[in-house]
C-alpha cells in the first residue's frame, strides 16, 4: 500500500489538477503550467551568461558552414547578385520569430525555450508536441551538422597529405563502417558542455571569433578584387528571384532560438535574453549581406553554383592560401552550431524531464559542474550513434520542419498570453503585436507547405512517436492513480 500512496502522491504535488474520470482526462490535456519568472534564484544551474555570451552564442548556431556554401549556390540558381535582398528579406521573416521569442523569453524563467512558453500560454499537450519537435530540431540538427565537420575536417587533412581510410569515414549505407570523426566531435562536443557552461560559453567565444576573423580576412581580401561590373544584372531573376532566394537561404538563419533555452543560467536574463537573441541575429545579417556582396564582386554570380563557392572566388583571384583557411572557418562554424544545437538539445529535454513529461531521471544536475552531466553523455550516445550511422541526407530535412513548427507555436503563445494573461510583466514587447506574431505563423506555415513530401512522412512519424509515448504515459498514470486511490480506501 506504501508503494501507491507514494504514487498518488507524487502525482496530486507533481500533476496539480491531474484526473482519471471521463472526460476529465482531456482537460489535462490543456491544462497550463504556472508562470516561472526569471527572478527564481533556486535552480540548481548557474546563473552566470552575460548579453555578450548570448550574443555569441547565437551567432556560433546560426553562422555555420552554409555562409561559405548557400550564399553562391543562391546567388546562382535563384537570385543573382539581388542574394543581398534575398538575405535581407529572410532577416525580416525571421525577425517576427526572434521578437516574438525575445517577449517571452523576457516574461519567463525555466530553460524549455519555445517548450515552457507553449505550456504556460497553450497547454500541456501542445508542449510536450513542441518540445517533442524541438528535440528533433536540436537533436537531428547536432548531428546532422557533425557529419558535416567531418567531411570539412577530411578535405582539410588532405590538404596536407593525410587521407583517413574509407571505412572510418563513411556510413554503412554509403559502402563504409561508421563516420567515425563525426561520432568523435559530437562527444568532444559533450565533454565541454559537462564541464561548466561558464567554460561551454568561453570556447563558443574563442571558435565563434576565429570564425569572424576568417570571414573578415576573405571581406578584406575580397575589397582588394572587387568588380562592380559583376553587379550588373542586378536583378537577373527578376523580383520573384529574390523571394525564391530568402526561402533557399531561410534556414541560414536557423539557431537563434538555442538562445532562449539558456534563461535559467543568465544574469538578469529580462534584460539579456532579448539582447542576445535579437543581436545574434541582426549581426548574423549584416554578416550574411557583407559576404554575398564581396562573394559576387569577385566572381560572376552564374559561375557560383559550386560546392565551395567562397573558396572558388579566392583562388580565381590567386589567393590559395586563403581559400585553404576558409576551410578552417567553416570547421570554426560548423562546431560552435553543434554545440548551440546541443546546448539547446540538453536544456529543452532537462525541462521537459523536470515537468515528468520525460522520465525524472534525466532532471539530476552535476553538483559541482551544475550542468545535466546524466543527460548530456547519455545524449550524445545517441547523437554519435545517428551521426555515425546514417548518411546526412535522411536527417538533415527534419531538422528544418521542426523548427518551423516551434516558431509556430512561440509566435502562437505570444498571442494567446497577450488574452489570458494581460497583466504579465513583458520587459520587452513584441511591437505591432498581434500582426507580427500573426506574420510569423504564415510565413512558417507557408515555408511548410514548400517542403517535400518524405519530409512530411519522417514528421509524421516522428509525431506519430511521440503522440504515442503522451498518451501512453497518461494511461500509467491514470492507471496507477486509479490503482493507488483503491488501495487506500480499502485499507
Amino acid at each position: 500500500m506504501l508503494h501507491y500512496f507514494v504514487i498518488s502522491k507524487h502525482l496530486l504535488l507533481q500533476k496539480e489538477s491531474f484526473s482519471v474520470e471521463g472526460w476529465a482526462v482531456v482537460k489535462n490535456l490543456f491544462r497550463t503550467k504556472a508562470v516561472s519568472h526569471n527572478t527564481d534564484e533556486n535552480s540548481e544551474l548557474r546563473r552566470c551568461l552575460t548579453a555578450t555570451d548570448l550574443t555569441m552564442l547565437g551567432i556560433g548556431a546560426i553562422i555555420g558552414a552554409g555562409i561559405f556554401v548557400l550564399t553562391g549556390v543562391a546567388a546562382a540558381t535563384q537570385a543573382g547578385p539581388a542574394i543581398i535582398l534575398s538575405y535581407l528579406l529572410a532577416g525580416l521573416a525571421c525577425s517576427f520569430a526572434a521578437l516574438s521569442y525575445a517577449e517571452l523569453a523576457s516574461c519567463f524563467g525555466g530553460c524549455g525555450g519555445a517548450y515552457s512558453y507553449a505550456y504556460a500560454g497553450i497547454g500541456e499537450f501542445f508542449a510536450w508536441v513542441v518540445g517533442w519537435d524541438l528535440l528533433l530540431e536540436y537533436g537531428m540538427d547536432a548531428s546532422t551538422v557533425s557529419i558535416g565537420w567531418s567531411g570539412y575536417v577530411q578535405s582539410a587533412l588532405k590538404a596536407f597529405g593525410i587521407t583517413l581510410p574509407h571505412i572510418l569515414v563513411t556510413d554503412p549505407f554509403s559502402g563504409g563502417l561508421i563516420n567515425l570523426p563525426a561520432v568523435l566531435v559530437i562527444l568532444a562536443v559533450a565533454g565541454v558542455l559537462s564541464i561548466g557552461i561558464k567554460e561551454s560559453a568561453r570556447f563558443n567565444e574563442i571558435v565563434v571569433t576565429i570564425k569572424l576573423l576568417v570571414i573578415a580576412l576573405f571581406i578584406g581580401i575580397g575589397l582588394f578584387y572587387f568588380k562592380a561590373e559583376n553587379w550588373h544584372p542586378f536583378f537577373p531573376f527578376g523580383l520573384q528571384g529574390i523571394v525564391n532566394g530568402a526561402g533557399l537561404i531561410f534556414f541560414a538563419y536557423i539557431g537563434f532560438d538555442s538562445v532562449a533555452s539558456a534563461a535559467e543560467e543568465t544574469i538578469n536574463p529580462q534584460r539579456n535574453l532579448p539582447i542576445g537573441i535579437l543581436a545574434s541575429l541582426v549581426v548574423c545579417t549584416i554578416i550574411y549581406i557583407l559576404v554575398a556582396a564581396v562573394l559576387i564582386g569577385l566572381v560572376p554570380y552564374f559561375q557560383l553554383n559550386v560546392s565551395s563557392p567562397v573558396a572558388l572566388a579566392l583562388l580565381k583571384v590567386g589567393h590559395r592560401f586563403a581559400a585553404e583557411i576558409i576551410s578552417i572557418g567553416a570547421i570554426a562554424g560548423l562546431t560552435t552550431a553543434i554545440l548551440a544545437m546541443y546546448y539547446g538539445f540538453s536544456r529543452v529535454f532537462l525541462a521537459m524531464a523536470r515537468d515528468d513529461l520525460l522520465p525524472h531521471f534525466f532532471a539530476k544536475i552535476h553538483a559541482k559542474s551544475q550542468t545535466p552531466r546524466r543527460l548530456i553523455w547519455i545524449a550524445a550516445m545517441i547523437m554519435a550513434a545517428v551521426a555515425g550511422i546514417f548518411p546526412i541526407g535522411h536527417i538533415a530535412s527534419l531538422v528544418n520542419i521542426g523548427t518551423l513548427a516551434a516558431f509556430i507555436a512561440v509566435c502562437g503563445s505570444v498571442l494567446v498570453l497577450r488574452i489570458t494573461k494581460p497583466q504579465l510583466p513583458r520587459p520587452f514587447r513584441t511591437p505591432w503585436s498581434p500582426l507580427v506574431p500573426l506574420l510569423g505563423i504564415l510565413l512558417c506555415l507557408y515555408l511548410m507547405t514548400s517542403l517535400s513530401a518524405i519530409t512530411w512522412i519522417g514528421f509524421g512519424v516522428w509525431t506519430g512517436v511521440g503522440l504515442l509515448a503522451y498518451f501512453g504515459r497518461l494511461w500509467y498514470l491514470s492507471a496507477s492513480l486509479k490503482k493507488a486511490k483503491g488501495a487506500v480506501v480499502s485499507s
